[in-house]
């Protein structure tokens, strides 16, 4: 058969140029049974890497060390068949790399949320509130009002020294709560002349104590809470006071008002703002709370809710001004405010009608019911009945009054 072995020589040629000749092995991929060119193109530039370095370099180590760890990754190839000139590699129906059956890493992308608004917290503020504060500055400017004049600012000593001064600006507005300001710098005034500092405090004895800062309200509870206050700051601050909130809602009879109050006038340091009956009656009435509020300390938190800092300290003496010149708690007079247009209360604001002193239903003016205490405080007065029954004959004398 010497055609068969002239064919078998010739294919034998063939392939042997296929197989050693730079320009096949590099343009002519090789097909293994499991699909992956991958793997046999990555051999193929190994090869000729090795083929170009000298067999005693490094590089050539290296490439044997990366053919040997290809060779065991991927899959096992089986050889080609040599009887035949156009061999047909066996491939699977669903073949696998050797990338897909090693875990992928994925990459993860994060897109934007697209058609999702983000919650966003809005910023509450009444709608007029600059304009009725520019007003009340305005009806404000004079700074003839009682707070203006006898108020904490202006009852200390300013010759004392400064932790006297801060001690007398602790008493006068704990001897402030349910007082008018000209009961409050009275007694202030005695206190002064007489020794206003803890030591005298303690070593003055209750009764003479009660008789300088008489009639202020509710002075024999205030005696004791004096008496309590000073003890505690000359064992703990050396009398002086407090430089924080927390330290000075400790002390007896002092409530958060009065707290951030000293914070102000006696450290110079805006803590809050210091709220009493003018500031939250007033606040409410002119809308700037997002909802009405029962208590002082809920319009203190309100109002620092959207009120900016700047204007804690000076709210408190332009409201409290204000509440006792022209926005009074009783017939307030509305006709001469400026924010008589914008304020939703202008007008509308009236006592109910008061039944007259000798009717039943006339609540007892020394009645507890009647009285309110600032936080810390005790109200000294017990509630007894409104009226006192009256048998029916009684009922039947009358008597005349000749004047």
């Amino acid at each position: 058969m010497p055609h068969v072995c002239w064919r078998t020589r010739i294919c034998y040629v063939v392939r042997t140029l296929t197989m050693t000749s730079p320009y096949f092995m590099q343009s002519r991929p090789v097909i293994t049974r499991s699909g992956d060119q991958n793997a046999a193109s990555l051999r193929s530039k190994l090869t000729n890497r090795r083929r170009n370095q000298g067999p005693g370099s490094s590089v050539a180590v290296k490439v044997e060390q990366e053919e040997a760890r290809i060779s065991e990754q991927g899959p096992s190839s089986a050889p080609l068949s040599t009887g035949a000139c156009h061999p047909k590699a066996e491939t699977d129906p669903f073949p696998l790399s050797s990338h897909s059956r090693r875990r992928k890493q994925l990459k993860v992308e994060y897109d934007e949320d697209e058609g999702v608004t983000p919650v966003k917290t809005e910023h509450w503020e009444p709608p007029d509130w600059k304009k009725q504060l520019g007003y009340i500055r305005e009806m404000r400017s004079g700074r003839d009002a009682p707070v203006d004049n006898m108020g904490a600012e202006k009852c200390y000593d300013s010759e004392a020294p400064a932790h006297a001064r801060r001690f007398q600006v602790l008493v006068s507005l704990m001897l402030s709560s349910q007082t008018k300001d000209q009961v409050t710098a009275a007694a202030m005034k005695k206190l002064r002349a007489h020794g206003c500092t803890a030591d005298n405090i303690l070593n003055t004895d209750d009764e003479a104590l009660g008789k300088l800062i008489y009639p202020v309200g509710f002075w024999r509870t205030k005696v004791k809470y004096l008496k309590l206050t000073s003890a505690i700051l000359q064992k703990e601050f050396g009398g002086d006071i407090p430089d924080s909130v927390e330290g000075l809602v400790r002390l007896p009879g002092v409530g958060p008002k009065m707290a951030h109050l000293a914070m102000d006038i006696a450290w110079d340091q805006v803590s809050g703002i210091g709220v009493d009956t003018h500031v939250h009656r007033i606040s409410n009435w002119l809308g700037w709370l997002k909802k009405p509020t029962k208590t002082p300390e809920q319009t203190r938190k309100a109002l620092e809710e959207w009120l900016p800092r700047e204007l804690w300290s000076e709210i408190n003496w332009l409201l409290v001004g204000f509440g006792q010149q022209v926005c009074l708690p009783v017939k307030p007079l509305c006709s001469v405010c400026l924010n008589q247009q914008s304020c939703p209360s202008a007008h509308k604001i009236s006592p109910t009608k008061r039944p007259k002193a000798a009717s039943p239903r006339s609540p007892d003016p020394t009645s507890a019911a009647t009285v309110k205490t600032e936080p810390g405080e005790q109200s000294e007065v017990k509630k007894e009945p409104l009226h006192t029954p009256v048998s029916p004959n009684a009922r039947k004398i009358k008597t005349k009054v000749k004047y």
